[in-house]
């Protein structure tokens, strides 16, 4: 066997440790950036830094950046990664290489929801981005999805322009539909017949997907009270949760179980309701967050024992214009999870607050003091929720973590993670607390068992073919869950 020398090993060791540095980096600002305005950061500074970030690894990494769609990222960033991709096209992969890449795309695609998938395959118009790979994409997500006569119906602008884009060839009266629909008189299929006669007949506005209806409904005059009532029954359940507030000062009730709501979303509403609202629905409250949060659980189960965690409700919690009070409807969320997941669970806010259902953003961020009180109360696990911008007093919780781990806790028996709803765009990353707490992103409460997951990375002390091993195990799981497609845009026999 022969042993390399010891300069040629320190070499390797260094290049593993930087490639290992920059996919935890790039890995945890896809956790959370969605490149919107945050407390302390603008909307530009965020899509700078995330855009160099992408060009970055996808430049030195092509592989493990393709992989990242599979670790749990938020779908802002899949798509981010997705148009990349196809704008590079494939060339300069190997076969096992491009199948690869190829079935991870398909397999994001179909896992997006359909506007989020539709308005990303759109910016490769926008890019002016129009290979075979990429018009292959378009073509087989198109065919793929279940009901394409809705999609043409609700999602019509996008649907046309992607098929003028791709050259596609479309089936039965769903060209004619798209691009020529006032030459014709009636149509036969159903859905494009009733969007045809809503131009004429008031009441067949009603039959059309709600985003659609609303949209005829205010070129006609109609009320928004009038449009919300009588397009009620054709909502989705996001739509009404939406549109609760909206609904309630037009005076029009609409039935939704608010227990059926994802976790963070839930959250935001909860706290988008006045002091006085919440007091008197208190209890349907709580029971619609544990709900959900037991739904979330279900999902993705992470059983845990004693656990306690430390949450910032500091004025920066508020979030910002684009992101409103969206930093606490984290911490809320993290709360109700771990409070189901775990054996024993206490939560300790900055300021403390006797009713989480009542919790506002308030105060400066002190953080030690609540993570004192959760290493007094003998924790196993400490779980912070805060932006890091620790301020009352700056720096305290770092030099207190690694004052327990180096005095108390050398064995690290108690485990402390900090998890942050907020990137940071000077730092192309979300900020930290110090280097004895790993820091990990979080953009939704439901994500905290695939970042809790991820957490040993972030720590720095696996090493780097652990973090490949992860995300090959990230990318069975992806395209296990969905039926295995080949690769879009390679042609059989080609090669390409």
């Amino acid at each position: 066997m022969t042993t390399l020398p010891a300069a040629q090993r320190r070499l390797r060791f260094d290049t593993e440790r930087v490639e290992r540095e920059d996919l935890v980096m790039f890995i945890n600002a896809c956790f959370v950036c969605t490149g919107q305005a945050e407390f302390y950061g603008t909307a530009g500074g965020q899509a700078v830094s995330i855009e160099f970030l992408h060009e970055y690894i996808l430049g030195n990494y092509r592989r493990l950046y393709a992989r990242t769609l599979a670790a749990g990222i938020n779908h802002f960033n899949q798509g981010l990664i997705l148009v990349n991709l196809l704008q590079q096209g494939a060339h300069g992969r190997g076969p096992a290489g491009r199948a690869e890449e190829g079935r991870l795309i398909a397999a994001a695609l179909r896992e997006l929801p359909p506007q989020r998938a539709l308005k990303i395959l759109r910016h490769l118009r926008d890019r002016r981005v129009n290979n075979r790979r990429a018009r292959a994409v378009v073509r087989d997500y198109l065919a793929a999805r279940p009901d394409p006569t809705f999609d043409a119906v609700k999602y019509r602008d996008h649907v046309r322009v992607l098929a003028a884009h791709a050259h596609l060839r479309l089936p039965g009266e769903m060209g004619a539909f798209l691009f020529t629909p006032r030459r014709r008189g009636a149509y036969v299929t159903p859905l494009f017949e009733r969007w045809r006669q809503a131009r004429y007949a008031q009441g067949a506005i009603f039959d059309l997907p709600f985003t659609v209806a609303e949209g005829i409904a205010a070129a006609r005059g109609l009320s928004r009270e009038e449009t919300l009532r009588r397009a009620a029954p054709q909502m989705t359940a996001g739509e009404q949760l939406r549109l609760q507030r909206t609904a309630a000062r037009e005076g029009v009730t609409l039935a939704f179980d608010i227990g059926r709501a994802p976790l963070t979303r839930l959250a935001v509403y909860l706290l988008s309701l006045s002091q006085e609202e919440r007091r008197a629905r208190r209890e349907e409250l709580d029971a619609a967050l544990t709900r959900a949060a037991t739904r979330a659980l279900r999902r993705a189960p992470a059983p845990l024992g004693r656990v306690a965690a430390v949450l910032d409700r500091s004025h920066s919690s508020s979030g910002s214009t684009d992101k409103r009070r969206r930093p606490l409807a984290v911490a809320l969320g993290v709360s109700a999870l771990l409070r189901v997941a775990a054996r024993e669970y206490r939560a300790f806010w900055t300021v403390p607050t006797p009713d989480e259902v009542l919790v506002t953003p308030r105060g400066q961020t002190d953080l030690a003091g609540p993570l004192l009180d959760a290493l007094a109360w003998g924790a196993e696990v400490i779980v912070i929720v805060s932006d890091g911008f620790e301020n009352d007093p700056p720096g305290t919780a770092g030099d207190l973590a690694h004052a327990f781990r180096a005095r108390l806790d050398p064995a690290r028996r108690t485990s402390i993670v900090h998890l942050n709803p907020v990137f940071d765009s000077e730092r192309y990353a979300p900020r930290g607390l110090g280097p004895a707490v790993p820091t990990v992103g979080l953009r939704d409460a439901e994500d905290l068992p695939t970042v809790l997951g991820f957490a040993r990375f972030a720590e720095g002390t696996a090493p780097l073919s652990e973090l490949e091993h992860y995300l090959e195990g990230r990318v069975a799981d992806m395209l296990g869950r969905g039926r295995q497609v080949h690769d879009p845009g390679r042609t059989p026999g080609t090669g390409c």
